[in-house]
């Protein structure tokens, strides 16, 4: 087990700003005689800031590396906190299965970290860098506190849960300046409230998080992707749905529609549909499951498999949405829905808009790429006819961001429910606001992602 990351400590940097004066921690920097950029080091310098902001009574934006800064509406924030100076894992326990982190530390340090354990975040958190156009700090993506805030989980969630089911502890600044801690370094914690998860998701919204801890599980020796070739959207649905009611453990189940094959890992050897399907686990008993999938599914096209570095890299690039990382601004949206309904709502919506399509979680999740407009009402309508979910529009232009409800709109009892726990976390709406509903809605807290509702 490494030793805890040592804490830094220079020289206070005081600046002189009109009254109050700027809290005395290094990093603090004057951006103008309105724009201060926070760059704490420590738990305390996080709390010496949020007071700070409070006496101003100002906005502040909280961020890591940046990735998913596209994420949500446009923010017009007085001030910043950036957190990834705060970088480090604290405590490590590969046989108890918990990592602890500072919440600005790098997901690619933690990865390795693990890996040298055979270990992995079985959640695979989404790197937003790719999708939105981001060049991340040493290109290391996202942290992790950004992967708790945004609780986007990838292809395993199927079988491993989201973000939010990995999450055991947090320590947060609120908006009232208070620090505290939920949960703590093991799986079974029923202390009071578990706030560790009603942050998972909160998009930074309800208060800073400095510190996380999470469930670390062994990562799998070998895996190999099935990719059977040319089936339409509704053969791949049925396909996926016999698959993963089969024995052979299924982990990862996605459809890549004519085209979209070749915008992953070299192309996947043309352009034909191909409906993906992983299986991870010990060498033998991943061979006897890929024969058994073969068996059961080879009468609906021709299979090629992607083995250990091929099948990885394949359900990275479906985890950030790398079929639609085109260098534009034209919208994306991240659907979940009902799974059997998800071919049904594409075709309905290729009627009224034009739309690239692709999905994940056996067809429950749906990435969309629109030609032109984002087609947010249509798109929600046709959402709830074809069984209802969410729909997150992770990236679009500003001027569609502002004007758009980019996160799930919320039922009216429960965004009222939202907004209680927003009053009681940020009652001033100092951190993100507007970055999840409106400023002058601030206080009604939507639901950023499907694993929240």
């Amino acid at each position: 087990m490494p030793p805890p990351a040592e804490e830094k400590h220079e020289a206070p940097l005081s600046v002189a700003l009109r009254a109050p004066p700027l809290p005395r921690f290094t990093g603090a920097r004057n951006l103008g005689t309105s724009m201060t950029a926070f760059l704490p080091f420590t738990a305390s310098d996080v709390a010496n800031a949020v007071e700070w902001v409070i006496s101003k009574d100002a906005s502040v934006e909280i961020v890591g590396h940046g990735s998913k800064r596209g994420v949500g509406r446009p923010m017009q924030c007085e001030h910043t906190i950036d957190l990834s100076a705060m970088s480090g894992v604290t405590l490590y326990e590969p046989e108890e299965l918990v990592l602890s982190a500072k919440a600005g530390t790098p997901l690619a340090d933690i990865k390795s970290l693990l890996a040298q354990n055979r270990q992995q975040l079985a959640f695979e958190p989404m790197d937003c860098s790719r999708l939105l156009g981001h060049d991340t700090r040493g290109g290391k993506g996202g942290t992790i506190g950004g992967a708790i805030a945004s609780n986007l989980s990838g292809p395993r969630r199927l079988t491993a849960g989201a973000a939010r089911d990995h999450i055991l502890g947090v320590n947060v600044v609120s908006g009232r300046g208070e620090t505290f801690k939920s949960g703590g370094r093991v799986v079974k914690n029923v202390t009071g409230y578990d706030l560790s998860k009603l942050m998972t998701g909160s998009w930074g919204t309800l208060g800073v998080v400095t510190d996380v801890t999470v469930k670390v599980l062994p990562a799998a020796e070998t895996e190999t992707t099935l990719a059977i070739r040319g089936l339409t959207d509704e053969m791949a649905t049925a396909a996926m749905a016999l698959a993963m009611g089969s024995s052979a453990e299924v982990s990862g189940a996605a459809h890549l529609p004519y085209g979209l094959s070749e915008r992953v890992v070299g192309g996947l050897s043309g352009a034909d549909a191909s409906t993906l399907l992983r299986v991870e686990g010990f060498g033998p008993s991943v061979k006897a499951r890929i024969a058994m999938l073969k068996e059961m599914l080879g009468n609906a096209g021709p299979i090629m498999e992607l083995v250990d570095r091929g099948s990885r890299d394949l359900w990275r690039d479906l985890r950030d949405c790398a079929p639609f990382c085109d260098g534009t601004d034209r919208p994306v949206w991240r659907v979940s829905m009902t799974p059997s309904e998800a071919h049904r709502m594409v075709l309905a919506l290729r009627m009224e808009a034009g739309v690239d399509a692709y999905y994940d979680w056996q067809g429950g999740l749906v990435w969309l790429r629109m030609e032109a407009e984002p087609e947010a009402d249509t798109l929600r309508r046709l959402v709830r006819k074809f069984g209802g979910g969410h729909a997150t529009l992770m990236r679009a232009s500003p001027s569609w961001r502002v004007s758009l409800p980019v996160f799930e709109p919320q039922p009216p009892a429960l965004a009222a429910l939202s907004g209680r726990v927003k009053a009681e976390f940020d009652p001033k709406g100092l951190f993100n606001p507007g970055r999840m509903a409106p400023a002058a809605d601030s206080a009604n807290l939507a639901s950023a992602t499907e694993e929240n509702a």
